[in-house]
């Protein structure tokens, strides 16, 4: 593992690191991120597809980013991640996989800032907001 020192290089050595082309505030292409690994690209898109079916953190971030971005590329974006789980994995030999669960979205963000959240986008649709806490 000492060929690859981060879970960034890995990840750009596959053609697996996010694209960040843009220009004068204009987006480049839009389709691939390169000419990578065939034969990875191809093992880590089947493993994201089925982590994208679990009940799990991974399956839940394939759901967000898949409604927002589409499929591709949510499902590039779970291979990535698988990725850098692997590359912890195995440059260390005490680590351990926990998985953070479906619900840490939901858990990780704090309830003022979704009463917040809540608040703007009913004033954005024209309605005046008053809370009360319940008894």
């Amino acid at each position: 593992m000492t060929r690859f020192p981060t879970p960034g290089h890995l990840a750009s050595w596959a053609k697996y690191a996010p694209g960040v082309k843009e220009s004068a505030g204009k987006k480049k292409g839009k389709s691939t991120t390169g000419h990578g690994k065939r034969y990875l690209a191809r093992i880590l898109g089947e493993a994201a597809i089925g982590a994208a079916r679990t009940d799990s953190f991974l399956g839940e971030r394939y759901r967000r980013i898949a409604r927002r971005r589409g499929k591709n590329k949510a499902n590039v974006a779970v291979g990535r991640s698988l990725l850098v789980i692997l590359w912890h994995l195995l440059s260390d030999p005490q680590a351990h996989y926990h998985d953070l669960g479906p619900d840490f979205y939901d858990t990780h963000i704090s309830n003022s800032r979704k009463m917040r959240n809540h608040v703007r986008q009913l004033q954005a649709l024209g309605y005046k907001v008053t809370l009360e806490p319940a008894a």
